[in-house]
């Protein structure tokens, strides 16, 4: 029953706090969790409704990092309250009320990437390795190539590191790889190709995130420099949106290219940087595909604290 005393009965207090004050992704989430669906049940009954929505759509909802507000989405949200026994217009009005105004099913003010960073995830993980927080090296030049497949999913990011040591003993990176919403940790797997081997490994399923030791060949002293390669495969999400990558301190180079399946080619893509992961965007740049790879890449000669990103748009 969706009404009166007794649906009452059957809401949980974190629910019913939930649906009382918002905001709306915290609310969808404990919804699904009190009825115990997995995404994939949710989006069959969705479909028994008539309503077309993607497991990765719904993942991003409650998560935070998309807002429904597609006509077609606002159908979804309706018969949301329906298949999880919330009363009329409870997702709803959470909707209408919030304070954030992001574009149609675009992301929210914050980012996932943020939400996992504010979680303290991350650093949890880095704890588990024993990694401080200066790591000892000095980014000199750094390449990522990020692969987007037919399935306009995440394949891959191959990364290519020239540092400098600035003491003594430095023999370990720290690879850290956000995983986009929906994606499945244990599955993806993390490669050592070049000067360094795979050590210990870290993954959290919830924040979609792995982390990885890289083991070089060398304990480094004070002024090396060091050249090594690795990858992580993933292709577990659904529709990826962007990328992104963080730095704690000033460094060199970094070139991000973005390559597209020629079976799948965004409409637009942009450009953008962060101060940090919860602030504004800035410096939005607009993008053209090359014709011949489908990629799209930034080069900043000397990378500060902050993130920089590429993010696109499928129609």
């Amino acid at each position: 029953m969706r009404h009166g005393t007794q649906h009452a009965d059957v809401v949980p207090v974190e629910l019913e706090a939930a649906l009382r004050g918002g905001p709306f992704h915290v609310a969808l989430r404990a919804a699904i969790a009190a009825r115990g669906l997995p995404l994939q049940r949710v989006q069959h009954h969705l479909s028994r409704h008539g309503v077309r929505v993607g497991v990765t759509s719904l993942s991003y909802w409650q998560q935070g990092a998309r807002r429904p507000q597609r006509p077609e989405s606002l159908r979804a949200v309706r018969a949301l309250e329906e298949i999880l026994q919330l009363p009329d217009e409870s997702l709803i009005r959470l909707l209408a009320t919030s304070d954030e105004q992001p574009g149609p099913d675009r992301p929210a003010s914050r980012s996932y990437r943020a939400l996992v960073e504010a979680s303290g995830v991350l650093e949890q993980l880095l704890a588990e390795l024993e990694a401080p927080l200066d790591d000892g090296l000095i980014t000199i030049g750094h390449h990522d190539r990020v692969r987007i497949g037919s399935r306009r999913e995440l394949l891959a990011r191959e990364s290519h590191h020239i540092v400098r040591a600035h003491r003594d003993g430095v023999d370990r990176y720290i690879a850290v790889h956000h995983g986009d919403p929906g994606c499945a940790p244990e599955r993806i797997a993390v490669h050592a190709l070049e000067n360094c081997r795979t050590g210990r490994v870290r993954r959290h399923h919830d924040a979609g995130l792995l982390v990885a030791e890289l083991l070089f060949d060398t304990r480094l002293h004070s002024g090396d420099t060091f050249l090594f390669r690795y990858a992580f495969e993933d292709g577990t999400a659904g529709t990826s949106g962007e990328h992104v990558r963080g730095f704690r301190a000033p460094g060199g180079q970094y070139a991000l290219q973005v390559r597209f399946d020629e079976t799948a080619l965004p409409v637009r893509c942009h450009r953008f940087t962060q101060q940090s992961a919860a602030a504004p965007r800035s410096g939005r740049q607009e993008l053209r595909l090359s014709g011949l790879h489908h990629s799209v890449h930034l080069v900043e000669p000397r990378v500060r604290p902050g993130i920089v990103g590429i993010c696109w748009d499928w129609d």
